[in-house]
């Protein structure tokens, strides 16, 4: 950790209330740092994700009764090499982390619906920026503002989705003609 962010961490702690905000460089960190004491934290790739999803979602109640399974028969512990205390331990273990799951989804909504909020509230003051100025440079004392202006009309990109996808969009095909259909003739054909 630098000593700018440790500092800011620092203050955090010190505050006490949960309130204090942190920077969002100090929130990686973090983060970062939460990582390290997740026990076995990994990223897996689409396929592996895909390989695995199936086992991982054996229903509870099979999965209680393989764990009772192992139990009665020392030869499919010894086989299998697990024993029913170790395995009913990761269970409760796997659901001890939903709630981690949980929570850090509901964070990464909070995260993204701020950010948008953020967006929104640039977005709109960059709208109404350009509507004022629109309407300033009709006077003359305003003529300053012209160049600026050009370039945002240039830029703005509200309001011209639909034309641009028509101008973009291939002539299309004629229709093909169904079977036994009469196929019309030119003025020029026999």
């Amino acid at each position: 950790m630098t000593t700018s962010s440790s500092s800011t961490i620092n203050a955090a702690s010190a505050a006490g209330d949960g309130t204090t905000v942190l920077d969002p460089n100090a929130i990686v960190e973090q983060l970062r740092a939460l990582r390290q004491h997740i026990p076995g934290f990994e990223q897996l790739s689409v396929a592996e994700s895909a390989r695995i999803r199936g086992a991982a979602k054996a229903n509870a109640d099979f999965v209680q009764a393989t764990i009772n399974a192992v139990g009665a028969s020392s030869a499919v512990q010894s086989v299998l090499g697990r024993a029913p205390a170790d395995l009913r331990s990761e269970v409760d273990d796997a659901g001890s982390w939903t709630s981690v799951e949980d929570e850090l989804r509901s964070i990464l909504k909070g995260v993204i619906a701020a950010n948008l909020v953020r967006r929104h509230r640039v977005g709109l003051a960059a709208l109404q920026t350009y509507h004022i100025t629109r309407q300033l440079v009709r006077d003359k004392q305003h003529a300053d503002l012209l160049p600026h202006v050009a370039e945002m009309r240039r830029l703005n990109r509200f309001g011209r989705r639909g034309r641009a996808r028509k101008q973009q969009s291939p002539p299309q095909p004629p229709a093909p003609q169904s079977p036994g259909a009469p196929v019309p003739h030119s003025p020029a054909s026999p």
